[in-house]
């Protein structure tokens, strides 16, 4: 019988992925331990509860939006010009990382108190990288003075968030395409 050794980064790999595919609360750690051969008592030599692989998948997330946003920054340009790095880098974190995304997006409401305000402290500051741009660029003449950063910050994100629902990298169209397309539909909505 051949027995595999499972790092923590394989626990938490595999948990990424059953919470993006059952939910926080559809997975349990049987599930788990099936998933990598282990028993449930086995995998608490990696980790301590459930909570504790959701709380590290998805401060994964926070991690990822966070430097991509940062990176997007980092540039400099035009608000238009930030807003488009802003979208793709939001596109490639989703679909590089669509476990660790997915249970960003849907199941970080599951955390505990503390960490869920951590969390929930990042998405604020991320979104608040989308509110600022659009700020901007109603500023700098990029955007049309009757944008609203805030509503429109929404809009932009849950049409970015959506991507991991539907988009087919393997499908007709490409990820270059996607973000092209979405490029022009965000800025036909805003200039």
């Amino acid at each position: 019988m051949v027995t595999t050794r499972n790092s923590r980064a394989d626990v938490v790999t595999a948990a990424g992925r059953l919470f993006a595919e059952r939910g926080y609360h559809g997975t349990s750690m049987r599930d788990l331990g099936k998933e990598l051969g282990l028993l449930g008592s086995s995998l608490y030599s990696h980790v301590e509860s459930k909570q504790d692989l959701l709380v590290e998948v998805v401060e994964e997330g926070a991690r990822l939006f966070g430097a991509s946003a940062d990176a997007a920054l980092a540039q400099g340009g035009s608000a238009d010009e930030v807003l488009v790095r802003l979208i793709d880098g939001h596109v490639d974190v989703v679909l590089d990382n669509r476990d660790v995304a997915r249970t960003f997006l849907n199941e970080a409401n599951m955390l505990d108190d503390s960490h869920r305000r951590r969390v929930l402290d990042a998405r604020d500051h991320y979104e608040e990288t989308f509110r600022g741009t659009l700020r901007a660029g109603v500023a700098d003449g990029s955007f049309r003075d009757d944008v609203d950063p805030k509503t429109d910050a929404i809009f932009i994100l849950s049409v970015l968030n959506a991507i991991e629902r539907w988009f087919d990298p393997g499908g007709s169209m490409s990820v270059a395409k996607l973000k092209a397309e979405l490029g022009r539909f965000v800025g036909a909505a805003l200039t």
